[in-house]
């Protein structure tokens, strides 16, 4: 069958139309992707040939007030894979785990930081050995998208001693990458994880920076380019603090291995905190680059409890060196004098109803005025003095002092001090007739429903030291705070502190004489209720300034089960004695 010129002339025209239509359709295309979209292809291009590797920011130096270093930065390893996606990088993890040893832990924790965020290299090891890395090396070529950096590492010069109050540093878990308090930060960054590294980790962080690595196709490294100068990382700035590293060091000589407890020392004219102590204590660089499990299990299975700050998070009875608060109380309110003598003399002991509440001292101490009663640690005195001022004054005396609060001392999860609130918590703890206004009497003497963290008893020493105004410790430099927390005459402090330098010249811890230096202080024999063979177990306390005239020093120790007070007074005045570059008497005496 013949087709007709005119059929073939319009299939020839629709067969043109249709071409050109490609051909523009084409055209349009390729002016699209090389005119319109120029800068999208280029850079997608870039993308395929350059790698973006993070690089860390060194954490700003950490300082005493004298310069010296407290925490600063190594360098060391860190190695990575950037895979093509999970099934890749699980590959990768088997086929490294058989050059190097990698835990289920480690395998598990890098499945998860891609998961987190797969556009990053995922980081296997934040803080690699030589030997590692020098294996690594030798096994490139099998691993074309590993990445072994060298990295920023934190150290510590005097580790166990600061570890109290500078913390560590770890890795961002996954519980603070979903806290608004981490917004930013990504899987594999260092955090600070507690002490001064953890309050202050924002200043300390520094800004993260980035350098893009020419690769082949197979993620193999071609070249290794240099960042450009805004995407150099940025280093933290330095944090100087109060803290004096001499004493730093000597307060943990002092306590060594056997002594368990803690020791705060502030100036108390403006609150910095000269050296702060928890024992026993533990390594902080054993932290760096994750805890090894066995260390990790000792410490948590130690009973001395090392992980516990105990100058700040500790709560104990604050026994005797409570005293100077109930006199405090009485004072303000004008309801006894430092000359004056109360109704009953002290002969061993107290009747109060039908109890019988004991001194420290069975011999008694006889009709004594205040000031005595300090220096002593009369417990018949302030078991009067304490019904005097009342069960609801006293707490709201104890409140007012600032011993139901935390300190605010810089430091996080710092425990706030426990006490009652008002009248009513005894009703709501023990019902209407469950107890009775004997509990004034132990509240007189720092025990009862009254735990005291070191930190705030040093801070409300502090108070005693100057003129009523507690200052807030502060390990950083900041400004400082000071808050009036009771008001008394120019001649009630001074017979206050002239008592508490007679507790040292003598009272009950002469002990604790430093040649040539005023010392006054309080010590304190906390009852536990904790008992071994019949024997009860006390905590001993001091807290204590010097000189007493012009005091440049406040020190508070407490030690768990130390015994009687006395032995915690000779550690601290041994502590004021080296700070004062002076010498103190070394004898131990045991007291009340």
């Amino acid at each position: 069958m013949s087709v007709h010129p005119n059929d073939i002339a319009r299939r020839s025209r629709v067969a043109k139309a249709g071409l050109a239509v490609v051909i523009l359709s084409l055209m349009g295309a390729f002016f699209n992707a090389q005119v319109l979209q120029h800068d999208r292809y280029k850079l997608q291009s870039q993308e395929n040939r350059l790698r973006a590797l993070p690089l860390a920011a060194p954490r700003g130096i950490i300082y005493d007030r004298f310069g010296n270093i407290i925490a600063e930065n190594l360098p060391g390893y860190a190695v990575s894979i950037a895979p093509v996606n999970s099934d890749s990088l699980k590959s990768s993890l088997e086929h490294l785990s058989s050059v190097i040893s990698l835990s289920p832990d480690q395998i598990d924790a890098a499945l998860r930081r891609y998961r987190r965020d797969p556009n990053r290299p995922t980081l296997i090891m934040s803080d690699a050995s030589m030997s590692v890395v020098s294996v690594l090396e030798e096994h490139r070529i099998n691993f074309p998208r590993l990445i072994i950096q060298s990295v920023p590492k934190r150290f510590y010069p005097d580790g166990p001693a600061v570890a109290s109050f500078v913390g560590y540093t770890g890795e961002v878990t996954d519980a603070d990458l979903n806290s608004p308090a981490y917004e930013g930060y990504k899987p594999g960054q260092l955090v600070g994880k507690g002490g001064i590294e953890k309050e202050y980790e924002k200043v300390l962080r520094g800004r993260e920076g980035v350098r893009y690595d020419e690769v082949d196709a197979r993620g193999r490294q071609v070249r290794q380019a240099t960042p450009r100068l805004d995407l150099n990382p940025e280093p933290g700035p330095a944090l100087h603090t109060n803290i004096d590293l001499d004493l730093q060091r000597y307060v943990a000589g002092v306590f060594g291995d056997s002594l368990v407890g803690g020791a705060i020392a502030l100036d108390p004219r403006d609150g910095g905190v000269l050296a702060l102590y928890s024992a026993p204590s533990y390594d902080v660089n054993k932290f760096t680059g994750g805890i090894p499990a066995d260390y990790w299990k000792g410490l948590l299975a130690d009973d001395r409890r090392p992980l516990v700050n105990k100058v700040t998070q500790g709560r104990y009875p604050p026994g005797s060196t409570f005293k100077l608060a109930t006199a405090v109380t009485g004072l303000e309110d004008g309801l006894v004098t430092l000359d004056e003598h109360m109704p009953v003399p002290c002969t061993g002991g107290f009747q109060y109803g039908n109890r019988y509440f004991k001194c420290w001292d069975k011999k008694g101490h006889g009709s004594i005025s205040l000031a005595r009663a300090i220096e002593v640690s009369c417990d018949v005195y302030f078991y009067q003095l304490g019904l005097k001022i009342g069960l609801s004054r006293m707490i709201a005396g104890g409140i007012s002092l600032g011993l139901r609060d935390k300190s605010g001392i810089d430091l996080p999860d710092e425990k706030r001090a426990l006490w009652p609130y008002a009248v009513d918590y005894y009703n709501k703890t023990y019902g209407a007739r469950g107890w009775s206004n004997a509990v004034t009497l132990n509240l007189s003497i720092g025990q009862g429903e009254n735990s005291q963290t070191v930190v705030n008893m040093a801070k409300f020493y502090a108070a005693l030291a100057t003129d009523g105004k507690a200052p807030t410790p502060e390990i950083v430099k900041r400004a400082p705070v000071r808050t009036q927390i009771f008001k008394l005459d120019q001649q009630q402090m001074d017979g206050l502190r002239t008592a508490l330098a007679g507790v040292i010249g003598q009272g009950t811890a002469q002990s604790a004489r430093i040649q040539g230096i005023m010392l006054a202080g309080k010590t304190g024999t906390a009852q536990t209720g904790k008992r071994v063979n019949g024997v009860e177990l006390n905590h001993a306390w001091f807290v204590g300034f010097a000189p007493a005239d012009k005091p440049t020093i406040v020190v508070a120790v407490m030690l768990e089960y130390g015994g009687h007070g006395g032995r915690a007074a000779h550690v601290a005045s041994s502590i004021i004695a080296h700070y004062l570059k002076v010498a103190p008497v070394t004898a131990v005496q045991s007291e009340g």
